[in-house]
């Protein structure tokens, strides 16, 4: 027997490396798939909301919940999700996740009273929460730092940020043509699908030995919805509302003993060596304050075309569609920008157009049409947004450890939900305060007249604090983020197919 055959019967045979890209783009499908379903859930009801008032008999206060009901529940335990998802295993916790989101999807599609549709968005956030860090961290494990990942995140990225405006889209088109109840009923194909292409396609991981951090988990959720809560009070009464300030005195101490359990635990929800790195730390704040402007410039913008253009809610679905479609290909462009020039000099090339988009929306009044004052905002803050999420992700997930990975990742969700959250939280008190001086009764057609001029008046004053959201995170990208080239791969973790061995989980 020659050399050559007998180094042959030694060595083990391994899959042709297009089979292992092959698999890995399919596995990176299905947990996008996933992941743009969860994120569509969070704008895809904005559209649908007069109808889901009438149906159930919302009071305008309480509507408002159908969102934060999801959101709070969404970003207050990304934190444990991640934990859980490093302890338990991401496929695990994927499954879970995925089936808790479905299963509550059907059941608010059902909602026969206002208490049963909040119940079911708040279970649907607990599902999105605990599936959402490990669509991050496969893409961490699998895809080595570097070009593959980059474009990795590149399409993460425009799932992400591009979710949100498609869910405005497809919001319009299913209150339109079927059923505000079809905007919870069409996730339920869409999560069975993925849960089986999952169990088929996506690998286990190690399960790092650990215990959770259940103080930790409590004191960050019940801190942010107590944060998010004082914003909304004194939007509708006052900051010098009893309750109002209660809220933020909770939300300060709870806040604060989340900090320091975590600088005790020996197992803390958020280890705190995930900010030693400046620059990391730097991309979380910047996350924060460009989410806080995107989400109200949303809420804004669908309340002004359907009640000042009185657009239709497929028309006004379909005029975020310019949006959609820069912020999906210049994602796409990024990573070779990214590749020539480094991540930071696309952060800040990104952001530019953000700040000229969202100062140009500061202009809006009661005569400004689509084309005139809103189609060339949204193309800007598309581009923008396209390009700066992808590096600004690669700042927020560089160098960190395999253990850390659910972690890091849930991080980065989290300042994204806390940002939209918190954003639109002081958005909407600014824009009632200004709305509340601005309001003077006038009779008949006047009176319509001046509730629009008051209307756009404050918006326009909220556009402006976003920009100014956007301005202060271009200066933390500028003066703290430090990435001139990206980082040499340390770790490259693929698809085991021994995943059914000890310590992973199936």
């Amino acid at each position: 027997m020659s050399a050559s055959s007998i180094t042959q019967l030694r060595t083990p045979s391994l899959p042709p490396p297009t089979r292992r890209r092959d698999r890995r783009g399919l596995i990176l499908a299905v947990v996008l798939c996933a992941q743009l379903m969860i994120v569509l859930d969070l704008t895809v009801v904005n559209i649908a909301l007069p109808s889901i008032a009438r149906g159930l008999h919302f009071s305008a206060p309480s509507l408002a919940w159908v969102l934060n009901a999801y959101s709070l529940a969404f970003g207050g335990l990304l934190l444990l999700g991640g934990r859980a998802s490093d302890i338990l295993g991401r496929r695990r916790m994927f499954l879970a996740g995925i089936a808790v989101f479905t299963a509550a999807s059907l059941a608010g599609g059902f909602a026969t009273s206002a208490a049963w549709l909040l119940a079911a968005r708040a279970v649907q956030g607990v599902g999105g929460a605990f599936a959402s860090p490990a669509v991050l961290a496969t893409i961490v494990s699998g895809f080595p730092e570097g070009r593959e990942r980059t474009r990795a995140l590149g399409i993460f990225t425009a799932v992400m940020m591009g979710g949100a405006s498609l869910g405005l889209v497809l919001g319009g088109m299913i209150t339109e043509w079927a059923s505000w109840r079809w905007v919870l009923f069409v996730n339920v194909p869409i999560g069975v699908a993925v849960i089986l292409a999952a169990l088929r396609v996506l690998p286990g991981s190690a399960r790092q030995p650990g215990r959770f951090d259940i103080a930790g988990a409590l004191t960050s959720t019940a801190g942010m919805s107590a944060l998010v809560y004082a914003f909304i009070r004194a939007a509708s009464s006052g900051w010098a509302d009893r309750l109002t300030l209660a809220a933020f005195a909770a939300a300060a101490a709870l806040l604060a003993a989340f900090l320091v359990n975590e600088t005790r635990s020996p197992q803390p929800i958020t280890p705190l060596r995930l900010f030693a790195d400046r620059s990391r730390s730097a991309s979380y704040v910047a996350r924060l304050l460009l989410v806080a402007g995107m989400f109200g410039m949303f809420f804004f913008l669908t309340q002004y075309v359907q009640e000042i253009l009185l657009f239709s809610p497929l028309q006004a679905g379909i005029a975020f569609v310019p949006m959609t479609a820069a912020l999906f290909t210049t994602s796409r462009l990024a990573p070779r920008l990214i590749a020539r020039f480094g991540p930071k000099p696309p952060m800040v090339a990104g952001l530019l157009p953000v700040v000229a988009g969202m100062t140009w929306l500061t202009q809006i009044a009661p005569g400004t049409s689509y084309l005139q004052g809103i189609l060339g905002p949204m193309l800007l803050l598309g581009a923008g947004m396209g390009i700066t999420f992808v590096p600004l992700t690669m700042a927020s997930l560089a160098g960190v450890r395999p253990e850390d990975s659910g972690s890091a990742s849930s991080m980065v969700n989290v300042t994204q939900q806390v940002g939209g959250a918190l954003g639109l939280a002081i958005l909407v008190t600014v824009f009632g305060s200004v709305q509340a001086a601005s309001r003077h009764p006038l009779p008949g057609a006047a009176s319509l007249a001046r509730a629009h001029q008051v209307v756009t008046h404050a918006m326009a004053f909220s556009f402006g604090t976003a920009a100014i959201f956007d301005v202060c995170a271009l200066a933390v990208i500028v003066l703290v983020i430090r990435m001139r080239q990206l980082a040499t791969p340390a770790v490259s973790v693929t698809a085991d197919p021994g995943a059914a061995r000890s310590g992973r989980d199936t």
